[in-house]
């Protein structure tokens, strides 16, 4: 059989490389749990309904029909999701009688989209949720936890694991709609998909496409387009905005809003978030406080996480059910980094030691010392052969294995990076803790 090639879009992972992953994780979980919130899995397929709803990501949908569907018959009709937020509408909508609100839930499972792949995007990756869910009502201090939380993860990151820093970017659809609407505009939706494409056009093609496409006359066009390049560390955007002497109810709503997140940032995680009011966030069931993030010296990636307020999750007809949550690309953020080496595990497997084989006939006296170092919770695997001892080093050696164990439960545990050898009781043997399990960090540290 020849060997088959990879295919585009759907990365998969060396033993090293999936450590990181795991421990990536790990924290990530941790710190969403350290916040009170519960974790949930949901099916990986939904009804093209669900899917299809907003009409414009159809083309990003992948379609499974049974291989053995009878001719003619359509089969069950679904999908697989694009991301995380449709499979929690259609959970909450199924389980509201069973859940307590406000609804505090995370998911890290992998997501599917039909899009070109590229560095940073990918056909099958992974997502990092969390959604805080109202029945009716939700708060606007959640808008300011959820980012919170995010950024907290991600520093940790930074701290722990040396990942380069976050910075995320906020405004607020309220302030920019708002905005608009003091100008007079009344599709407002129209302009923030245009605006959305600021980093990437420009900003002098935005306004030709808010006067050629909508029409909108070229001194309102450049109104937007102001607005559009503030950018502050702090709250002296408000004075920005009201510079430009644009005014209305919704505009003031939006503005304390926002002010109030980037102040909580400001006390929290200083210098991670930032208020730019160019971010729009084109989808349009978003409401209120949006967010994007970028990794500091990695920015080409683009947002490699985002969310906001959205106030129409899911309606049963007699209660509607606000949220706000924040979604991380675990895969975006990951796989350049490992593509390029900068992020990298002390070693390949969990392993922590190795217990050496003196002849087949011996074997089950190396299982015994396996089993009682294993119960003390250290990662040990048996040698796969009774080879001469330096094979066995070799062996530990090649995979990062920093301990060889001779002998019985009694008997000699060597460290084959300085090449010390000590006697060693495996009931109470123990190896520093930097030891016990792979480290991971950037190459070279």
């Amino acid at each position: 059989m020849a060997r088959p090639k990879a295919l585009s879009g759907f990365p998969e992972y060396l033993p090293a490389q999936r450590i990181v992953e795991q421990r990536v994780i790990d924290i990530i979980r941790e710190t969403f749990e350290l916040h009170g919130f519960a974790n949930i899995e949901t099916r990986a397929v939904e009804t093209m309904e669900s899917l299809t709803r907003k009409g414009e990501i159809t083309k990003e949908v992948y379609v499974v029909r049974r291989l053995h569907a009878e001719p003619g018959d359509a089969g069950d009709d679904l999908g697989l999701h694009f991301d995380l937020t449709v499979p929690l509408a259609r959970y909450v909508l199924e389980n509201s009688g069973h859940l307590q609100f406000p609804f505090r839930r995370y998911q890290i499972q992998k997501v599917w989209r039909g899009e070109r792949p590229q560095t940073g995007r990918y056909r099958e990756f992974t997502q990092a949720d969390i959604d805080i869910v109202g029945e009716n009502t939700l708060a606007e201090h959640h808008d300011v936890e959820a980012p919170l939380v995010m950024l907290e993860a991600l520093e940790r990151l930074h701290r722990e694991l040396g990942l380069p820093p976050a910075r995320m970017h906020v405004n607020n659809r309220k302030l920019s709609e708002g905005f608009y609407r003091g100008l007079g505009i009344d599709d407002t939706a129209a302009v923030l998909q245009r605006v959305d494409k600021f980093d990437k056009i420009g900003p002098d093609a935005v306004a030709e496409l808010l006067t050629d496409e909508l029409g909108l006359p070229a001194q309102v066009a450049q109104k937007c387009v102001e607005l559009a390049t503030i950018c502050t560390e702090d709250d002296s955007f408000v004075e920005r905005v009201r510079a430009l002497g644009v005014g209305s109810e919704m505009l003031d709503e939006g503005l304390d809003a926002l002010a109030n997140v980037i102040n909580a940032a400001r006390a929290e995680v200083p210098g991670r978030m930032i208020a730019d009011l160019k971010i729009a966030r084109g989808l349009d069931y978003y409401t209120g406080t949006v967010y994007e993030t970028e990794l500091v010296g990695h920015e080409h990636l683009g947002s490699i996480s985002s969310g906001g307020r959205y106030d129409s999750l899911a309606s049963d007809g007699k209660r509607s059910y606000p949220g706000v949550g924040i979604s991380l690309g675990l895969t975006r953020l990951l796989m350049p980094l490992l593509d390029k080496g900068e992020l990298v595990a002390s070693r390949s497997v969990p392993t922590c030691v190795v217990v050496a084989v003196d002849a087949e006939e011996t074997r089950s006296t190396a299982m015994q010392v396996a089993t009682v170092l294993r119960g003390r919770g250290i990662p040990t695997e048996v040698a796969p052969k009774a080879d001469k001892y330096g094979k066995q080093i070799r062996y530990a050696d090649r995979r990062g294995i920093p301990y060889v164990w001779f002998g019985a439960t009694t008997g000699e545990v060597k460290d084959i990076r300085s090449g010390d050898q000590v006697a060693a009781d495996a009931s109470d043997w123990t190896p520093p803790a930097a030891d016990l399990h792979p480290e991971v960090g950037p190459a070279g540290k």
